[in-house]
């Protein structure tokens, strides 16, 4: 929670000095189209009672424990894609090789995969979630992950074998890559009522649908740009 708050503090003090010196600071997901996205990645590990990593085994390869969470990561990853990318600018972002996620997946050390495991110290193994674009509220995207891990430890998941390689040519299953996608997958997922309330799931599908169909009845300047005087 306290990592909720600092995120949202940080927005609001970055746009504010921003806009003390005559600047618009902006954590849209994709503000510029031919640039890379800004991201939420999040980065995470688990202590017991006494303070203890639980994801460090000693080696690269991180716990049991580890490997649960991973798999109910990936096992809730589609149907919670609307918290990470709650905004149509958001699936932007999501295109191969531009720095972000376009599937499910998992590997070590592996900035295509959408979780990563990175390499260093065994005493600070932790799991990188790499979904989630700088326009994610932060509460909704970290109960997305912390629940997601929760189910996998709970219910023992075991993860599918890492990948190696570019996970962008590979043949895996996609991510929600456009908006109605991932609203209806969110409606949807079996596993969200055990993450949110049935209230916020069910207001939140409402709201971002009303907001779909408000933008899909706007005509953009490219639209203008590119058929007015063709067509």
């Amino acid at each position: 929670l306290r990592a909720a708050d600092d995120a949202v503090l940080f927005k609001r003090l970055v746009r504010g000095i921003a806009r003390k010196h005559g600047f618009a600071a902006t954590f849209m997901a994709k503000p510029y189209g031919d640039l890379a996205g800004s991201g939420f990645h999040v980065h995470f590990s688990l202590v017991d009672e006494n303070g203890v990593n639980v994801f460090d085994n000693g080696g690269d390869e991180g716990t049991a424990l580890m490997l649960n969470a991973v798999a109910g990561l990936l096992a809730t990853m589609q149907q919670n894609t609307l918290t990470f990318a709650p905004h149509e600018n958001s699936y932007r972002r999501l295109l191969p090789g531009a720095h972000a996620p376009t599937n499910v997946a998992w590997g070590y050390e592996n900035r295509t995969a959408a979780i990563r495991i990175p390499g260093g110290d065994a005493k600070a193994r932790r799991i990188e979630h790499r979904v989630a674009g700088a326009d994610a509220n932060p509460y909704l995207v970290l109960t997305s992950i912390l629940g997601g891990a929760l189910l996998g430890i709970e219910q023992d998941m075991q993860p599918v074998a890492p990948i190696t390689g570019d996970a962008y040519t590979m043949k895996l299953d996609n991510l929600p890559l456009d908006w109605a996608t991932a609203i209806d997958a969110f409606r949807k997922g079996p596993d969200v009522p055990g993450i949110f309330s049935a209230r916020l799931q069910t207001m939140m599908v409402e709201c971002k649908t009303q907001e779909l169909r408000k933008f899909a009845r706007q005509v953009t300047h490219f639209e203008y740009d590119t058929y007015l005087e063709i067509v």
